[in-house]
């Protein structure tokens, strides 16, 4: 069974690696399911570690329904990540009723080719998900994340089982909520592949008095913030 953990950091990388992890992917801002990491993050980990390293490709958190704009963000950063020299790409893109965008998954799998392609959770909002897999095979995904469609692998357990009795090509890979304490139940269910972060919070500090950064206006996933033209037209020429 391969051991993939879902790494934030430098650290969390090496530490990933130090306690046995086969492979990592990394990205940033795990409170939000991930967003593509920076360049220098993905540099020194592809140089400091000798397990593979898979890269989230997410141009922004929320629904993963992209505009031109942002997908021209997804292909550039696959060719960074190809130029860095990462062993695989993670990401993945949906219509906006939550069926597989095949033109578009099309495009990215192109760009990711030869490297190892997996679909990400979006895949545990699709209506459809044995169709939805079937049109992955085709399409040339190597593994698909997810958690059953459920708020963890735990209770997924049975969609996963029928998904992997239903793969051909792909490789299931189980993930959300996995641990010491449960991991047991996906080897005797003959899962290849599990993805855990396997995190804790350190480097505390008190902010009691300290304004919050935090903006709950951003933090959704039905809609996208976008910076509107005649708001900073309506400034700028009262300033200026």
């Amino acid at each position: 069974m391969i051991v993939e953990v879902c790494a934030n950091s430098l650290e969390s990388a090496l530490n990933a690696e130090k306690g046995g992890a086969d492979r990592i992917e990394l990205c940033s801002e795990l409170g939000v399911g991930g967003i593509t990491p920076s360049h220098g993050l993905i540099q020194l980990v592809v140089e400091r570690l000798s397990i593979p390293v898979h890269v989230l490709v997410r141009p922004r958190s929320g629904h993963f329904t992209y505009s031109e704009p942002e997908m021209e963000v997804l292909l550039k950063d696959i060719e960074n990540c190809n130029n860095i020299g990462v062993s695989g790409i993670v990401t993945g893109v949906l219509n906006k009723d939550a069926t597989i965008n095949e033109q578009q998954m099309r495009t990215l799998v192109k760009a990711v080719k030869p490297l190892h392609f997996t679909f990400h959770r979006a895949f545990d909002w699709v209506p459809n998900p044995k169709a939805a897999l079937a049109q992955l095979e085709d399409i040339g995904v190597d593994t698909i994340l997810t958690s059953g469609q459920s708020s963890n692998a735990e209770k997924g357990i049975t969609l996963l089982k029928e998904l992997g009795n239903h793969s051909e090509k792909i490789t299931i890979m189980a993930g959300a909520g996995i641990n010491a304490t449960n991991v047991h139940w996906f080897k005797e269910l003959g899962m290849k592949a599990i993805h855990l972060s396997g995190t804790q919070f350190g480097n505390s500090i008190s902010i009691n008095d300290k304004v919050s950064m935090n903006s709950s206006n951003h933090l959704a996933e039905h809609h996208i913030a976008v910076t509107q033209t005649e708001a900073i037209r309506k400034v700028v020429q009262s300033v200026k």
